[in-house]
């Protein structure tokens, strides 16, 4: 991997994170959120993260495909899509509730689960220290290399 790969994986990585921590800040936003442009509870929403391949193509690539050797790793990664849980809302009697079922009093809250809410919020945010320590000892490094050539 060549030292400015590294530093774009990592700069992928915490921009991934980042926006992990942004959805899932809007999630815990909408816990309690029973109506919504769409009509219904709010759906808790989930961002997929997949590899960035290495697309590059130089001749010593190919040559080393040629040769059986395995591939250059990923670039990082990229947010393919945010999509919405599809877990069943949450269901409470309280017929007091503006939004309660005429009939049964019965409530439909959002999807989203409290605990495991934080528990990803601190996932992300290990995931984002991890990627920046990642990110200031590339840098690091190729400060180093420069500095050999004085």
């Amino acid at each position: 991997m060549r030292m400015f790969q590294a530093l774009e994986a990592s700069a992928s990585a915490l921009t991934a994170e980042r926006l992990r921590m942004d959805v899932i800040a809007n999630n815990l936003a909408n816990y309690r959120t029973t109506r919504t442009a769409e009509g219904g509870p709010y759906r808790r929403r989930v961002v997929v993260v997949e590899e960035r391949p290495n697309t590059t193509n130089t001749f010593a690539e190919a040559l080393a495909r040629e040769a059986g050797r395995p591939a250059e790793p990923g670039l990082g990664v990229r947010v393919r899509e945010i999509v919405e849980d599809p877990s069943p809302f949450k269901e409470v009697l309280d017929p007091t509730h503006p939004d309660a079922d005429p009939v049964t009093g019965i409530v439909r809250l959002p999807n989203v689960d409290l605990l495991q809410e934080i528990t990803d919020l601190m996932l992300a945010q290990r995931m984002y220290e991890a990627n920046l320590t990642a990110l200031n000892a590339a840098k690091s490094m190729a400060m180093r290399a420069l500095e050999i050539g004085r």
